[in-house]
């Protein structure tokens, strides 16, 4: 860590800088339910954060989507307690020994939401959907892009054929966007990519009302009877019904709840937190996600990034613990490598080793040849700024990211003379900046339960949104490996030397924290839980209404 008098931009001028931060207590509520005895029947209302790009799980790209995204869909497998494979819509699942086929047996008597049966044939037709071109080119590209064939062997049976060993085909198997959607949903949806009420899934629920902007209606679906290990009962979920409304500000979804308009929300920033923690018909529940870091990432394709001693002096002029102070008060976890610190792939070996030191930013600054500065006191290079841009697409803000870009815009004008200028706008102006290459900063995270997947999407040279631009042939290398390589151990090692390859050699980004999703409910709501290993919020299957 950097020396006291190094940290240019103190905690309390971010505060000061960032008017409406107040402090909070930090101590949530023990997970307690509302009864001992789970009921049945009864509505609920669940205020969310984000509204969801599509309903279509196949291309599910939110983590804040997820909660939605299990009502209605399944996967064939699922996560435990523990972080193991289990089977879900399978019954289990052999793997030969070269790794190369994986045969999948199938639950009976299971059917779809429209009465379709689901069978081998309609996980073969999901798959084949997820192949098209087209349609979800990002997941054709990394989680299937060693997937050779498809084979129905029976009604109950499916076989996956590889072209090389890949252990991550399991983990696409309990994915959202390896759920299974109705054959008849994907022949003759209306608007298959934006998905809705017109998709049918096997799952505790069916959507039958969506109003774009306000809110999502979930009902029970009756004949539901096969729950994933990971639940707390079998047979149909408690709730007759569940609404989801759409309520972005956080200070609103917080005055929803205490005014008991809505049971449940998600989304609690810590400048928030008191309000729940203080009121005793409340509580408030927290965890991790798994996959990777929220970070910065740099587009080495474009000047200023093109530079490695400019992407490390970015890193050296934000003191990311006095940021994070400042903006989550002491709830966010630090994060140091790409990957989440909650992932057992993880390497500590980077916690500690880099960023924070102003000094460190301006030596390297001045040897990259940005030794002047102009009248506003930006480095300045050729008769050009040091501008980088920040592009951040509105649907994908949570956690106060907005205000935390703020923080960090402060402390590298303060620190280090960089201008980093910060869009915050619709899905498809974020996504034309993108395809154009016009902009320096990506900023992302994701709840991959497998942190490989995750890093295979963002660093390899045909990751779906691989928006470093980097073509590496090391780190490619060390993808492949990793996605090949079934003993833990020997992934561990895989993916350290991959993040030393990404995070200390190449400096690629700025890890900032790790995300974390927080619950506050009712105490009359029970069966509260957070989803296995991704760590975000459960579907409503388990909750039930207490006295």
């Amino acid at each position: 860590m950097p020396a006291p008098h190094l940290r240019t931009l103190t905690a309390v001028a971010l505060v000061a800088l960032l008017a409406g931060v107040t402090g909070c207590s930090t101590d949530a509520a023990p997970a307690s339910d509302a009864a001992s005895q789970p009921r049945s029947g009864g509505t609920l209302t669940w205020a969310i954060e984000t509204e969801p790009i599509t309903l279509n799980p196949h291309l599910y790209a939110q983590a804040k989507a997820r909660l939605l995204v299990w009502n209605t869909f399944e996967s064939l497998l699922s996560y435990d307690q523990q972080g193991k494979l289990v089977p879900w819509l399978a019954t289990g699942w052999q793997t030969t020994p070269d790794g190369r086929s994986y045969t999948v047996t199938l639950r009976d008597k299971v059917t779809f939401s429209d009465g379709t049966p689901f069978d081998a044939t309609a996980v073969k037709a999901n798959i084949d959907k997820l192949r098209e071109p087209g349609y979800a080119p990002a997941v054709a590209a990394v989680q299937l892009r060693n997937l050779d064939t498809v084979e129905v062997v029976d009604a109950r049976t499916v076989r996956l054929t590889l072209t090389n060993p890949d252990v991550l085909i399991l983990d696409f198997l309990a994915s959202p966007q390896g759920a299974q959607v109705s054959p008849k949903s994907l022949r003759e949806a209306k608007n298959l990519k934006a998905g809705g009420v017109d998709l049918a899934g096997t799952g505790p629920f069916v959507l039958d009302r969506y109003v774009p902007g306000q809110e999502l209606h979930y009902k029970r679906n009756p004949g539901y009877d096969w729950a994933p290990p990971s639940a707390t009962h079998t047979g149909p979920a408690y709730l007759d019904g569940i609404t989801y409304r759409f309520l972005k500000e956080s200070a609103v979804r917080i005055g929803a709840l205490t005014s008991g308009q809505v049971q449940l929300i998600e989304g609690v920033p810590a400048t928030d937190q008191q309000l729940i923690t203080a009121n005793p018909r409340l509580r408030l529940i927290r965890q991790l996600n798994s996959g990777s870091a929220y970070s910065y990432y740099f587009n080495t394709s474009r000047t200023p990034f093109d530079d490695l001693r400019v992407r490390r002096a970015f890193r050296e002029a934000v003191d990311v613990d006095t940021v994070l102070k400042a903006v989550y008060r002491d709830t966010a976890v630090r994060a140091w490598s790409v990957i989440s610190p909650s992932s057992p792939l993880y390497d500590k070996r980077l916690d500690g080793s880099y960023g924070g030191n102003a000094t460190t930013a301006n030596a390297l600054l001045d040897q990259a040849g940005w030794t002047r500065r102009d009248a506003d006191g930006y480095r300045v290079k050729d008769g050009r700024r040091l501008t980088v841009r920040l592009v951040q697409a509105a649907p994908f803000v949570r956690d106060r990211r907005d205000v935390l870009a703020q923080a960090i815009q402060a402390a590298v004008k303060q620190s280090a003379g960089i201008d980093l200028k910060i869009s915050l706008v619709d899905q498809g102006t974020a996504q034309e900046a993108f395809d154009t290459n016009q902009y320096e900063v990506f900023d992302n995270s994701r709840a991959d339960t497998d942190a490989g997947a995750a890093l295979n999407l963002l660093l390899h040279s045909q990751g779906g949104i691989n928006r470093t631009r980097v073509n590496d042939p090391r780190i490619d290398q060390l993808l492949d490996t990793g996605q090949a390589t079934a003993d833990p151990a020997g992934r561990a090692s895989i993916y350290a030397d991959l993040q030393q390859r990404v995070v200390v050699d190449q400096a690629l980004l700025l890890p900032l924290y790790a995300p974390a999703d927080q619950i506050a409910a009712s105490t009359t709501v029970g069966g509260v839980r957070f989803e296995p290993t991704a760590g975000v919020p459960a579907s409503a299957y388990d909750l039930w209404i207490g006295n």
